[in-house]
This record gives structure tokens, sequence and C-alpha cells, in this order.
């Protein structure tokens, strides 16, 4: 059987799962192992059902089982969404027929088939999203289950649109299903790693200048709104940004940074911190493909690969999850990707928007001030 690819990042199951299981209306059932089941059910924290399959399946088939499991969902007044696993799709069973009597959706996503975005595309792919020209305002893409922000994200960007009296189209994914069918012409973003393909895009929304050039580019193609609410926003929080920056650097030297997280959040953490703080980057270990990025920024799929990186650079402040928390436990730490162990989380984060852009300098500048204490008192 292949490996999976990147052990620090959930695969193309777990990705097609946390598309899917954004939907009301959407039953998702994932057709595999038990263990298969529980990883996606523990990250996202949503109603899942299974077929848990046994040696008896593996040996004999797991169509019956298959059946079974549709057959007992069928009348809930939800439409199934079936997500292969690794050892169906290494069986080379046909799924595909086993449905074929009932309103369902197929996800082939088996983990060894990529990533947790290559997994999101590819159930988004399956609900074959279409635009509405009719439908007024924009859609909202980049939310994903799996991410500690994006009901922050989410919230964050509503209040933003209607600051700016623009109506909300459908949003991916986190919305009714039969919406999906009746997208607006226009999107924005909130994490470029999950985005749609849906409609025209018009601009993410992590950092404040791109904040008001997105708001600013939506509302010129939305009648009726009006972008100057955002932009006076925006103009404010970032003096309280400036302000806060200034009074840290006048009394302690620029952090030295190390980032792993997927590139759109790394991306946004480095600007910032080079804007605000004179940070040096000193390495960027991202989860997903980094693509023609500079030298420093590489994929770091592996515990070695992440500690091999603080080795090398010994950071004194890492940005990412508790993965590199516990491989550079001396250095200050903030958690920007799951997973992020040891802490309860139960209002909504944002790391989007202006509010995101705060809560973030917010966070790095207390950590560090909290870290040279300790390091001060040798903890």
């Amino acid at each position: 059987m292949p490996e999976c690819d990147n052990p620090l990042w959930p695969c193309a199951m777990t990705g097609a799962v946390a598309c899917l299981a954004g939907f009301d209306g959407i039953t998702v059932v994932i057709h595999g192992s038990s263990g298969c089941y529980y990883y996606p059910a523990t990250l996202l924290h949503a109603p899942l059902e299974g077929t848990f399959i046994m040696e008896q399946e593996v040996i004999f088939g797991s169509e019956d089982r298959l059946r079974e499991v549709i057959g007992r969902l069928a009348g809930n007044g939800k439409r199934a969404a079936v997500v292969t696993t690794c050892v169906p799709a290494i069986l080379g069973e046909d799924i595909r027929s086993v449905l074929a009597s009932h309103d369902t959706i197929l996800v082939d996503s088996p983990g060894f088939s990529g990533d947790l975005e290559t997994g999101y595309r590819a159930a988004l792919d399956a609900l074959s999203p279409a635009v509405d020209p009719a439908v007024p305002g924009v859609n909202i893409d980049g939310l994903c289950l799996l991410d500690p922000f994006y009901r922050g994200n989410l919230q964050e960007v509503l209040r933003l649109l209607r600051l700016a009296s623009v109506p909300v189209g459908t949003i991916f994914c986190s919305d009714a299903a039969e919406n999906v069918n009746h997208a607006s012409p226009y999107t924005i973003g909130t994490n470029g790693d999950f985005s749609s393909g849906v409609g025209e895009f018009l601009g993410g929304t992590l950092g404040l200048d791109t904040v008001t050039q997105t708001i600013s580019e939506v509302c010129r193609h939305i009648p009726g709104s009006d972008p100057d609410p955002v932009i006076r926003e925006a103009e404010r929080e970032k003096e309280r940004v400036i302000r806060a920056c200034d009074k840290f650097l006048r009394r302690f030297d620029p952090p030295r940074v190390a980032i792993f997280a997927g590139l759109a959040y790394a991306r946004f953490a480095e600007e910032a911190l080079r804007t605000w703080l004179d940070a040096d980057i000193l390495c960027i270990g991202a989860r997903n493909d980094p693509g023609s990025s500079p030298e420093y920024i590489t994929r770091a799929t592996g515990m070695n690969e992440v500690k091999a990186l603080i080795t090398e650079h010994r950071p004194d402040l890492i940005l990412g999850s508790s993965f590199e928390q516990a491989a550079g436990e001396s250095c200050g730490f903030v958690g920007i990707v799951p997973p992020l162990r040891g802490r309860v989380s139960l209002a909504p984060r944002t790391i989007a928007g202006t509010t995101g852009t705060l809560s973030f300098i917010e966070n790095v500048l207390n950590e560090c001030m909290d870290h040279r204490k300790r390091t001060a008192r040798g903890t």
C-alpha cells in the first residue's frame, strides 16, 4: 500500500470529509476501517457515519456493508456522500455500481491520493458547484472545519461585508447544500489553501491592506455597497498595531521566527511580522506544496525535517502546531495550525479581517514578552 505523503498533515480522505461535513443537508459516510472514521471525527468534531469494515470485508468484499449503511440512512432527508479510504481503493471494488440505485455523492479520495487540500478540492468538485448570475453579493470561500480559525474567520468576514452593505452568496464550505449550485458570480477568500475556484475571485482577507483592497474591489462590483466604513476601520486598527509594535521594539529586539503552517497562513504571518515587528523570518516549513516560493520556504512533511529546521536556525519564536511546540520547547510559541493540544478553545478565533490581524499581533507580542520573562527566570 502506498504510504501517506505527509504525516504532519491530514490525508486526502480527511480533506474530503472536512469539505463535505461543512454543508447542511449532507450525511458523510466514511467507507473504511474504524481508524479511518475516528481520525477525522476526532479532528473535525462533526457528525459522521462509517462502514467500519473488518477483516471479513477486506477478504470477501465490503459492498454489502456499504449497502447496509446507505440503506439505513435512506429517508433521513439528507443526501449521503461516501468518501472512500485506502483499503476499499486498494481492493478495487466498484463502489459506483453499489451506489447506483441511491441518490449519493461519491468522492474517491483515499489517504494515499494526496494531502488535506487535495481531498478538499476533490470533494468540492464532486459537488459540482455552479454560479447563478441572479444571486447578489459575494461568496466566501477558504473555510475548512479542520482550521482552528474557520468559525472566527467566517464571523469576521460576515461582519465586514455587513459593514460594507454587501450581500452574502454561498459560503464554501459552511452552508446549506442546495446553495452550492446557486453561488454568486463573485468570491472572496479567508484561506487561499482552500480556495473554491467558484466565480470571479476578488481577493483575500488576510492582512489589513489586503482587506481594504478586497472590500474596495468588491464594492466596485456590487451596487449599493460602500467600502468606506471598512477602510476607516482598517486605518484605525493599523494605528493601534503600529503603536503596540513600536512600544515592544523600544524594549526588545525583533523576534527571530520559524513558521510552520499551510502556505496561505504562513505567508500572511511572514508579511505581518516583517511589516510590524521587523522580524527575522528564519525559515518557513510549509505543510502543503510551496510551489515556486523563495528558497527559505520548504515543505516540512515530517518531524525530522521540523527538528532539523529548528536546530539549524535556533528561533526564539515558533509559529505552528503542537508538533513544533514539542520540537522547540525552549522557544516561544504561537499556535496557528492544528493540532493544538493541551488547551481548551471554545470561543471563535479569527486570523482573517481586521480583527484577525489584531488578534495575531496581540498573541505574538504577548508570547514574545512572556518568553523573555520565562527565559530570565530560567524556566
